[in-house]
């Protein structure tokens, strides 16, 4: 949360944008129809949501969106709060976040804790920082996590 002018705490222009685009992903899952039509929508809204991003970072997003959909079929693409995610049964398991859009040094991808990564010891991530020099071995890493996530159960 950012400050205004008079010092009173608000929401910085990123986070309202944000807020403003999940309101609207709501609005048009309620309003959406169901199943496969739905579903084509959505893989449609995230395609074009990658295509409008500016470089380095619509290259950075396709690139992550190939190794999801790749390593988990069955994941479906979706946006939540403006940015590309993977969901299962309606409930996202992972996700990109565009650093340019959130005025960050680099982009981010992610998993919800519907992720089955919970290790032994109680820590483990859940966010790794991507540049463009993202290479064929993080991608192996994405894939990899992705696979794990959907495969084991959530505690």
């Amino acid at each position: 949360m950012s400050d205004d002018p008079k010092g009173a705490p608000g929401f910085s222009e990123q986070e309202r944008a944000s807020l403003k685009a999940r309101a609207e992903e709501l609005k048009a899952e309620a309003r959406g129809g169901r199943g496969a039509k739905k579903a084509a929508a959505d893989a449609a809204a995230v395609l074009k949501k990658i295509a409008d991003m500016p470089a380095p970072d619509g290259a950075l997003a396709a690139r992550v969106h190939e190794a999801v959909t790749t390593a988990a079929p069955d994941l479906a693409p979706k946006l939540w709060y403006g940015q590309p995610a993977y969901a299962r049964d309606g409930k996202v398991v992972c996700f990109f976040r565009s650093g340019q859009a959130d005025k960050e040094r680099y982009s981010a991808f992610g998993f919800t804790p519907e992720a089955g990564l919970d290790e032994a010891g109680g820590m483990w991530p859940t966010a790794y920082a991507l540049t463009d020099e993202l290479g064929e071995e993080g991608e192996a890493a994405i894939r990899d996590l992705v696979k794990k996530a959907v495969s084991r159960p959530v505690r």
